[in-house]
């Protein structure tokens, strides 16, 4: 198990791999359902590292 700073820095790189996402792409605005598919991708990439 890793330790408590291990787990924050994953949260806080998810939160800035989130961030990319939409600053990234050309879309200024998601509707809730392609928010939602991003965070599937997301967890579904993290799940197989």
């Amino acid at each position: 198990m890793g330790t408590e700073r291990e787990r924050k820095d994953t949260k806080m790189a998810t939160i800035y791999e989130l961030r990319l996402l939409f600053t990234a792409g050309e879309k200024k605005e998601y509707t809730v359902d392609e928010i939602v598919e991003l965070l599937d991708k997301i967890a579904m990439a993290k799940n197989q590292e």
